[in-house]
């Protein structure tokens, strides 16, 4: 059986700091992430409101952006304190189990090879 399209859930993402319905995150076609992966993730597990390892995986997000010769526009306290917002607005605290997809990328300013001048997005999605 099917599950539902990760398109048409309901529930919040945060979004560049606000937190924005589900359904209403999108980016724009000619993103730089999307045309030339300028982008990072992380994939990360939430158990009865306790999310593993947590700071590690912040951290290696941010790591993974200077990999990629861009800084990511939040600080780890400000992601974990943002993951943690997001859980709870999605009413998932009490979960046995959380995944948790945080992402950062290049934006659409740009479509060039180097486009250090666009803005660096960050996302942070949890089901």
């Amino acid at each position: 059986m099917a599950g539902i399209s990760m398109d048409q859930r309901e529930g919040w993402i945060w979004y560049d700091g606000e937190f924005v319905p589900w359904q209403e995150a999108k980016l724009h076609i000619l993103t730089h992430g999307l045309h030339y992966a300028s982008s990072v993730f992380e994939g990360v597990r939430a158990y009865s409101g306790k999310v593993y390892k947590q700071r590690e995986h912040t951290q290696r997000l941010i790591a993974s952006g200077k990999m990629l010769d861009f800084d990511i526009p939040y600080s780890a306290d400000e992601l974990d304190a943002a993951t943690d917002a997001v859980i709870e607005k999605n009413g998932l605290c009490d979960s046995d189990a959380v995944y948790i997809r945080p992402f950062a990328w290049r934006g659409s300013e740009e479509l060039g090879v180097p486009a250090r001048n666009n803005k660096v997005h960050v996302a942070i999605a949890v089901w």
